[in-house]
């Protein structure tokens, strides 16, 4: 979290955390005999074990109590009280860690939260995918060009994106670097909120580039001068909020790399209990969500708010059994179920899982991701995913929950606030053929600022309706 929730400097002694030889020996050990999915092929072990050492020695990421408060904050959303926006990069990179990047994606958040919130008259729990999202899965564990077969690349956390034996080797140092990138990430992003650019007044300026212009853009400005009216209507009956001036922003990414996430789990010494503090929130992905598999089993055992993501082969049962795996005791605000199941599926495997919840009287937050089942290549040979399909998947998630009476508690997407051409569609539409012309994803396509601010104001029409 980059602020306080009640507005004061963090005190190291209440929420610190301390590495625990006796916790890793023991998590390393028992997570050891369950098969561990999406894992790299590590050319050295003994170089991990030095990675890994380093990684036990560094700091923690985030705090133990920052956690506990995000949690809260989920159960509020569990309870139909907030909405959840998540968002940011596919894949994070090393160089994409700068201050003009971090800024981007903060600007983004921060239009796209303001009009939900507007919309909603309601809290908008905000969740960067940042600060340690630079692992990922992949579909096949080898890449082939011009008959060149080469492991694929998982992250800049584990192998680099260039073409090359040597760039796609496996290198467990990038561990200890990605460690640091995330800090750097952090420390900008706190750099930024604390500041002053997070503060309400500033509307108009997270709208002054090539956003400002376009459809979604020209709405923002009139959106942004009624809350200019409101804010002034404050000032003058002196009630202005100290939240106009302050966010609350979490971090998040995908428990992939087993090794990274081990060496970062601390206990709290409030508790005694252990965390992973290489973010806030972490998420099991569809490919690692085995019930019998090591990530399961490892995000069973932190304190940590836990997302799981389900897709269009996730049965009832299946639920009900992640669901007792990663909160036996059914507590508020533990448990986010992340659906990804595509357009054309959203409307009939999503009430199912709903429905078991519903009869087994489990509460979580349900949140939507309408990018990973919407995914196609293009005739250029690029990943995109269409827009419209995007739109189409977030209006059946908030059909489905207002059939069934639940809370349609979020959205989790892949954004960027740079201008790039990755998504075709959107209202400054983007043609397949103009694909290359800015595809500047790693991994895979997200929608850029104009995109994402014409999504946030779908689905704040959507949440008005559902009031």
């Amino acid at each position: 979290m980059f602020r306080p929730n009640d507005g004061r400097p963090l005190t190291l002694g209440r929420v610190t955390s301390h590495a625990d030889p006796d916790l890793f020996a023991e998590l390393t050990a028992e997570l050891s005999g369950f098969p561990a999915a999406q894992q790299p092929d590590w050319p050295d072990r003994g170089a991990v074990d030095q990675a890994v050492s380093e990684l036990r020695a560094m700091p923690p990421l985030v705090f133990a109590g920052e956690c506990d408060l995000l949690r809260e904050r989920l159960a509020a959303v569990s309870r139909g009280e907030a909405f959840l926006l998540q968002g940011g990069d596919c894949a994070e990179t090393f160089d994409g860690v700068t201050a003009d990047n971090v800024r981007n994606k903060l600007k983004t958040l921060l239009q796209m939260a303001v009009v939900l919130t507007y919309a909603a008259s309601m809290p908008v729990v905000k969740v960067g995918r940042l600060a340690g999202q630079f692992a990922k899965p992949r579909s096949k564990p080898t890449e082939i060009r011009d008959g060149v077969t080469l492991p694929a690349f998982r992250g800049d956390i584990v192998n680099g994106f260039e073409f090359s034996e040597s760039s796609r080797t496996p290198d467990p140092a990038r561990m200890v670097r990605a460690y640091h990138a995330s800090a750097a990430t952090l420390n900008l992003t706190r750099a930024f909120v604390g500041g002053g650019f997070a503060d309400l007044h500033q509307v108009h300026a997270w709208n002054t580039d090539f956003v400002r212009s376009s459809p979604a853009g020209q709405r923002y400005e009139r959106l942004a001068g009624r809350i200019d009216q409101a804010l002034r209507f404050m000032r003058a009956i002196e009630v202005e909020s100290e939240n106009v001036h302050k966010v609350e922003l979490y971090s998040s990414h995908e428990a992939l790399l087993l090794d990274y996430e081990t060496a970062l789990t601390r206990v709290d010494s409030r508790t005694g209990q252990p965390y992973d503090v290489s973010g806030h929130f972490v998420w099991v992905g569809e490919r690692t969500r085995q019930l019998d598999g090591a990530h399961l089993e490892f995000a069973s055992r932190i304190r940590n708010p836990i997302g799981v993501k389900v897709g269009p082969t996730t049965s009832p049962d299946d639920l009900m059994a992640l669901a007792e795996k990663l909160d036996p005791d059914r507590e508020p605000g533990r448990l986010t179920f992340v659906s990804r199941m595509g357009a054309k599926a959203i409307r009939d495997g999503l009430p199912p899982l709903i429905e078991k919840a519903i009869a087994s009287g489990l509460v979580a937050s349900w949140i939507c991701d309408p990018m990973h089942g919407n995914t196609y290549e293009a005739p250029s040979g690029h990943k995109t995913r269409r827009f419209d399909d995007v739109m189409d998947e977030v209006r059946g998630f908030f059909e489905v929950h207002r059939t069934l009476g639940t809370h349609p508690g979020g959205l989790h997407v892949e954004l960027t606030g740079d201008d790039v051409t990755e998504c075709v569609g959107g209202g400054d539409p983007i043609a397949e053929d103009g694909l290359h012309s800015r595809y500047e994803t790693v991994c895979d396509p997200r929608l850029n600022r104009t995109q994402s601010l014409e999504l946030a104001f779908l689905v704040a029409e959507l949440l008005d309706t559902a009031r």
